[in-house]
């Protein structure tokens, strides 16, 4: 764990501008010098917990990085769950060969992988911060420090939960020590993390009573919603019930779904209706809290400059022309002679009426909707979903980097979660409560409603919602359609074949990086690696 704190006490004793305090932009002062001043602070170490989602170092998106020796703009959190969810699915492709993404993109990876480490340390940094602060609060009993310890036990579960269901037998430790931790099988960490959410919900802020930016109780009972429905993932025993149990204890917070989908992902989305819907967003700013690893990677990834004529201005001027669509993800819209009706189509507004729903936010002209070379970025239709756009039309704050918070967990996950688990509960049949909540996100996006719904058409709303956000990996799992020779579930470059082959179940979770077996004899590597 040292390994992991090294550059947490400068951090702490930053002045980021306080989480506790309005909208909570987390820039810091530069007046401090962690190098002298080394009191801890309860706020800023507190800031630093949130920040972690947001942020990738002390001084701005490069110079002083959390994670010593690393690719500082690739280590973000963001960034790391985006690249190890959604490259290796039938959802994304990036034309980039750095740092392991290659290897990401075609699902062959090693315990080498500079993305899989990055995924690993950046997770386990963000314990390390959590541990930080819950033991120097420890004897803290006023009302405050209650709340905002709650909170960190559940951001601290968060990094456990998805160090399991990436890793799946993970160290847990509770604590900053010099002893090496000992590594859990993937049931424990699922009983800590379960554990962990039940004792903080108590002291958390009732549903939409936090300040923006903050955990409160629906947070916590969506977190154990996605336990729960992966639980025979991760235990062996699914918990369906439950899982619906918690997603309609959210649907019945007082969040509500935005009133345009795309307004969820748009420069101003802490204003324009979509706050109603975000449980958790990472906060950005283009002026005091920015990275190269949050909402500005996800929206200038996808663009390059051939798109203005046609598209118009996405709010910044960044283009790096990464990731794209495989042609799958443009097929779950448009299932039907997709490449005929949509070549050249051009904008999202074309692509809208095309497929008579309103998530598709896509673009085609002149792009194939083949991904013949991982290299060539018009080898693939663009996304369009992220924007630095405000929905008044207007620009951010600052022409490079995007105003536009991530929203982590949003309340539509709740409806899905509520209609699969019910499903799956009632014997794989669909019912009312199954088609009324998916029918709600349909609705939003005005898409033609049904009376009922089966598993595989289940499993395609997950990815007409959620594309592009960092979670198809964990669906298709969930639906025996990723991993394992006996699955009939291909697409483009999977396994590293341009028609796509099959690869076996034990990829299902990443290997733990090589440098941390090294470093720690009581690990045990998981299989296939």
């Amino acid at each position: 764990m040292k390994r992991y704190i090294k550059s947490l006490l400068p951090v702490a004793v930053m002045g980021m501008v306080s989480l506790t305090s309005c909208v909570g932009d987390l820039d810091v002062d530069p007046e401090i010098d962690p190098k002298t001043n080394v009191t801890f602070q309860a706020d800023p170490a507190f800031n630093k917990v949130y920040a972690n989602l947001g942020l990738t170092g002390r001084q701005g998106p490069s110079g002083a990085p959390d994670l010593e020796g690393k690719d500082e703009g690739a280590s973000g959190f963001i960034r790391v769950l985006w690249n190890s969810n959604t490259l290796p699915t039938d959802e994304a492709i990036c034309g980039w060969s750095d740092g392991g993404i290659l290897g990401m993109t075609t699902n062959q990876w090693d315990a080498s992988n500079d993305f899989i480490n990055l995924l690993y340390y950046r997770l386990m940094y963000g314990v390390s911060v959590a541990n930080h602060y819950l033991e120097k609060t420890a004897e803290a009993t006023d009302a405050e420090s209650t709340v905002r310890k709650a909170e960190v036990r559940f951001l601290r579960a968060l990094h456990f939960y998805h160090l399991m269901d990436a890793f799946g037998n993970i160290p847990t430790p509770m604590a900053i020590s010099n002893e090496l931790p000992k590594q859990n099988s993937r049931a424990e960490a699922f009983a800590l993390i379960e554990k962990e959410l039940t004792e903080c919900l108590p002291n958390l802020k009732d549903a939409r009573s936090n300040t923006y930016g903050r955990v409160d109780k629906a947070a916590a009972w969506l977190l154990l919603a996605r336990l729960y429905l992966n639980a025979e993932v991760y235990t062996g025993t699914a918990q369906w019930s439950k899982a619906a149990e918690y997603a309609k204890k959210v649907m019945e917070s007082g969040y509500t779904l935005a009133p345009k989908y795309a307004y969820l992902f748009m420069g101003d989305n802490d204003k324009n209706g979509a706050q109603n819907e975000v449980i958790l967003p990472v906060i950005q700013d283009g002026i005091t809290t920015f990275s190269y690893a949050g909402s500005t990677f996800l929206i200038a990834s996808t663009r390059n400059a051939d798109m203005t004529a046609n598209e118009g201005s996405w709010g910044i001027t960044e283009q790096w022309a990464g990731n794209r669509c495989r042609p799958t993800l443009i097929e779950n819209f448009i299932p039907e002679n997709t490449e005929a009706v949509t070549k050249d189509v051009g904008n999202a507004t074309k692509m809208i009426a095309i497929a008579k729903d309103d998530r598709s936010l896509f673009y085609s002209m002149d792009r194939k909707l083949t991904n013949d070379k991982i290299g060539t970025f018009k080898d693939g239709y663009s996304c369009l979903k992220w924007n630095g756009l405000y929905s008044t039309g207007t620009g951010g704050k600052d022409s490079k980097f995007a105003d536009t918070d991530v929203p982590l967990m949003r309340a539509a996950e709740a409806y899905l979660t509520y209609a699969e688990a019910t499903f799956r509960a009632n014997g794989k049949k669909s019912n009312a409560e199954v088609a009324n909540a998916i029918n709600a996100l349909r609705t939003r996006a005005h898409a033609a409603t049904q009376q009922a719904y089966t598993e595989q058409e289940i499993l395609k709303e997950w990815q007409k919602e959620f594309y592009f956000e960092g979670r198809r990996r964990i669906d298709l799992i969930r639906f025996g359609m990723f991993g394992g020779y006996s699955n009939k579930n291909t697409w483009t470059w999977k396994n590293g074949v341009k028609d796509g082959s099959n690869f076996a179940a034990t990829k299902n979770i990443f290997p733990i990086p090589t440098e941390e077996m090294n470093a720690n004899y009581l690990l045990k590597q998981n299989p296939g690696y």
